[in-house]
């Protein structure tokens, strides 16, 4: 059994949702393995808690529908998550690494001894999955492994597979692997603060034309996802970030956003 203190850590993400009928499912996905943290992003049916569909495939889920908390963006869906693992079963060319799904619950149960860690993963809508941009919001791709001759899953099956191999690495009676970090990872909107500060600095020091920017964040963006930087981390390089602007301000004579 997992607790209701540790389940609390792990939310599940599902970003425009186009059914209310999968949100309702995934709901009751969540509960049979003892999860009952949902997060939508811009769902198409924004009273999706009440509407019919939802309700009936929630069946006894309809509590953990009704406490399904909404965002406008994905950033937003985030705040406060250190680890955030995208559900897609492909790599994207500058997007973060691709890891199995059983991989990845063993990973979450190591990273969850950290009490202010906080786990979320992220699915795309049911017909196109999550955008690139969306992946490289998060730090981590997951793979189902699924048949490749045909790995279609419905949104709610794979919420139910992630959910089963979560419980199953979270409830195990294992003694677990000692940690060597001393600092938890920093927040989602922590990082993406970063990347705001680190996009300015670059392009105060013409490194980064942002006109032609060459995917050069997209790769920063996969660095710092293997990196995983804690808070204290995150402060030092913005430091560094706000020191270049400054110098490059006081030898151009005009203050540079950051």
């Amino acid at each position: 059994m997992i607790s209701d203190q540790l389940a609390a850590r792990v939310r599940f993400v599902l970003v425009a949702p186009s059914h209310p009928g999968n949100i309702g499912a995934a709901a009751r996905a969540l509960k049979t393995m003892g999860f009952a943290r949902l997060t939508t992003v811009a769902p198409r049916e924004p009273r999706f808690r009440t509407h019919a569909e939802a309700v009936a495939l929630a069946s006894q889920a309809t509590d953990v529908l009704a406490a399904a908390s909404d965002h406008g963006d994905l950033i937003g869906a985030l705040a406060g998550v250190t680890m955030a693992y995208a559900m897609t079963g492909y790599a994207r060319e500058f997007g973060p690494r691709v890891v199995s799904m059983r991989d990845v619950a063993g990973e979450v149960r190591s990273l969850l001894e950290v009490p202010t860690a906080e786990v979320a993963f992220v699915f795309g809508t049911e017909r196109s999955g999550l955008t690139n941009e969306e992946v490289e919001r998060c730090q981590a791709c997951c793979a189902i492994p699924a048949d490749t001759r045909y790995g279609s899953l419905n949104l709610a099956q794979a919420v139910q597979v992630a959910a089963y191999e979560l419980r199953i690495a979270l409830a195990a009676d294992v003694k677990s692997a000692p940690r060597f970090a001393d600092e938890p990872a920093a927040a989602i909107e922590q990082i993406e603060g970063l990347y705001d500060h680190l996009e300015a600095a670059l392009t105060a020091l013409g490194y980064l034309d942002p006109e032609e920017p060459r995917h050069l964040m997209s790769r920063v963006r996969r660095l710092l996802a293997r990196a995983r930087p804690s808070a204290k981390e995150v402060d030092i390089l913005r430091g560094v970030c706000a020191a270049i602007i400054e110098r490059k301000s006081e030898r151009t004579g005009r203050k540079l956003r950051h």
